[in-house]
């Protein structure tokens, strides 16, 4: 009884050791290999020594044995994203913004179901978001503003109850906005600037009390905009300008003192931009020219 106890303590001290030296298993530590081979890790701004342990390598969070975290924004990571990213289940942050990625979205990424932060915004993915990013329930953060994605906006997004920013800015995305995102009740920004979008807003924008932002300039969506609107108390920006709408009625109705940003089509309607710094007609346009690069 006494070997098996020192046996077992053994055992223990063991993976206690293992973790504090942070390493991962061979599956999530090949994932993250995958990625460096397929990104130019050597010409990274800030390089993997992949003979080093893990737990060294620049923006990887190691937990209890388990990568959590990766963050690599903008370090210069030129290539495709590996379908193994998919192996890394326990994820809940992944954050490779402002870098050159090209390629398609993994479809293995819609199975990490701890994620809770994607920020992928201002590289050069393209293709469709997948309709299974729904399964991703934790997730608060998605951003993919300034990329090449095209199709149109997944209705699963409704089913992201835990979501608070919504970026899709600067694609090539069509379609309508789908009425599901009406079911983000928690959702305080929601960026589809300069999109091919078309069609009527859905009156379901109305139920996102907690909105602060919502950009929906540089569309074709038209119609008139939702009597809704009037119940989006929280909102601070507010940018429709550059579509096709036939009516502003509900826009005269509403408190413009609320706004710290205001913009739309409507000449009646003074624009606001008096109470922060901003350029008004670069607000969100930084999108990429050189779409040479994405083919």
């Amino acid at each position: 009884m006494l070997r098996i106890t020192i046996f077992l303590f053994c055992l223990m001290s063991s993976a206690g050791i293992s973790l504090a030296n942070g390493q991962v298993s061979p599956k999530e530590k090949s994932a993250l290999v995958d990625l460096y081979n397929s990104t130019n890790g050597k010409e990274w701004n800030s390089s993997w020594d992949l003979d080093a342990p893990v737990n060294t390598w620049k923006g990887v969070e190691i937990s209890q044995g388990h990568v959590v975290g990766l963050t690599l924004f903008m370090n210069n990571l030129n290539g495709t994203l590996p379908e193994s990213l998919g192996d890394l289940k326990h994820i809940s942050t992944l954050n490779l913004a402002f870098n050159q990625i090209t390629g398609v979205l993994p479809k293995d990424l819609v199975k990490l179901e701890k994620l809770k932060m994607l920020r992928l915004e201002m590289n050069r993915i393209k293709g469709e978001i997948p309709e299974g990013i729904g399964h991703l329930k934790q997730l608060e953060i998605f951003s993919m503003f300034n990329n090449f994605l095209t199709g149109t906006i997944p209705e699963s997004f409704g089913e992201l109850k835990n979501l608070k920013e919504l970026n899709l800015s600067s694609n090539n995305l069509k379609g309508d906005i789908p009425k599901s995102i009406g079911n983000l009740s928690n959702l305080e920004a929601l960026g589809l600037f300069e999109n091919k979008l078309e069609g009527q807003i859905p009156a379901e924008i109305g139920n996102l009390v907690q909105l602060k932002e919502l950009v929906l300039s540089n569309n074709q969506l038209g119609g008139e905009i939702p009597a809704e609107f009037g119940q989006l108390a929280s909102l601070k920006i507010l940018q429709l300008q550059n579509n096709r709408f036939n009516s502003f009625n509900v826009l005269h109705n509403m408190d413009s003192k609320q706004f710290l940003v205001f913009d739309s089509d409507d000449k009646t309607l003074a624009p606001k931009f008096n109470e922060i710094k901003i350029d008004r007609t670069r607000m969100a346009d930084t999108k990429f020219e050189d779409v040479n690069e994405n083919e």
